[in-house]
């Protein structure tokens, strides 16, 4: 997995804290420097900044940044300054109790990460908010999504890559069983088990022995036997389980897509996977789209908010 931002060679948190608090003098902030040093140190190094500012200044950094700047810009710094579980919790909990809830940000979050990742989310998530992430996705969704976004939140998925070509065949006659084959209705809680606790590769191998069976795909099948909310939360679930780096690209399209931009979603990925592998999601964008992420960033935003982002993304 190939990032876009790495640890700064030649770090000095001092010279940093020094040359971010010399940004917020006078009238206005340098939002140029303050571009410079957020978006090319990692995390930790961000963190120590922070650390070194409030032993300089007494202040606290993130509490600066936040009076300095303003609009989506200021989300995107804020974003690099927190630390990535916090942050991640921190996302669903927008998810959850904003008007309605965002299903898609709540797959996103708990289908790309590692049951160890979800774990420690879910942790960070009740030492913040003083509930259990579990009982906010129940009082916030009910029957078949509630169950997937419960399922999806254990972070109880078989993380072998042990493949079984037996079993695979098996679990594709179960869910043509619980679904097209079903005379009323679906059996809904058999897509469940297996979307949430089977390995990745497995579940590949899941719905090529589904299409080798019925024809068609498993995507097909969730279109003609789900609606609405369940249905678009399987099928980004299943788009993330085939190619999570493609999955994530597309997410990036779809925010940027049509009027107006979702800009918490474009914000969330390109922060959230910069030390990950947002090189690998750039490569997945051009071949999808045929035009370059930062391109496209370009002619969607603006600003300090367009630089911000462009110099995350390279």
């Amino acid at each position: 997995m190939a990032p876009t931002v790495y640890p700064y060679e030649n770090f000095d948190d001092e010279e940093d804290a020094k040359t971010l608090k010399q940004a917020f003098k006078g009238f206005g902030t340098d939002e140029d420097a303050v571009i410079e040093i957020i978006t090319r140190r990692s995390n930790e190094q961000r963190r120590a900044i922070a650390s070194r500012f409030k032993t300089m200044y007494g202040k606290d950094l993130i509490n600066e940044l936040k009076s300095e700047l303003r609009g989506n810009f200021e989300d995107v710094i804020i974003a690099l300054m927190t630390e990535p579980i916090e942050f991640q919790a921190k996302e669903l909990h927008k998810a959850i109790s904003g008007l309605g809830t965002d299903e898609n940000t709540l797959v996103e979050i708990l289908a790309t990460h590692d049951n160890d990742t979800v774990v420690r989310i879910s942790n960070a998530y009740e030492g913040l908010y003083q509930t259990s992430l579990e009982a906010d996705i129940k009082g916030d969704t009910s029957g078949t999504l509630k169950r997937l976004l419960v399922g999806l939140s254990t972070g109880n998925r078989d993380e072998s890559d042990v493949i079984d070509e037996e079993a695979a065949f098996n679990d594709a006659q179960a869910l043509l069983q619980a679904g097209e084959l079903l005379f009323a209705g679906t059996e809904e809680s058999t897509f469940t088990a297996v979307l949430c606790q089977r390995n990745r590769p497995q579940l590949r191998i899941i719905f090529d022995k589904y299409k080798e069976i019925v024809g068609h795909s498993i995507e097909k099948a969730i279109e003609n036997e789900f609606s609405g909310n369940i249905k678009e939360a399987m099928l980004q679930l299943i788009a993330c389980i085939r190619d999570r780096t493609l999955y994530l690209a597309t997410r990036l399209h779809d925010a940027m897509k049509g009027l107006g931009t979702d800009d918490r979603t474009l914000i969330r990925i390109v922060a959230s996977r910069s030390e990950i592998d947002l090189e690998d999601i750039k490569e997945a964008y051009e071949a999808a789209y045929g035009k370059s992420l930062s391109e496209r960033i370009a002619d969607d935003t603006s600003g300090d908010y367009k630089k911000g982002l462009l110099a995350i993304v390279g």
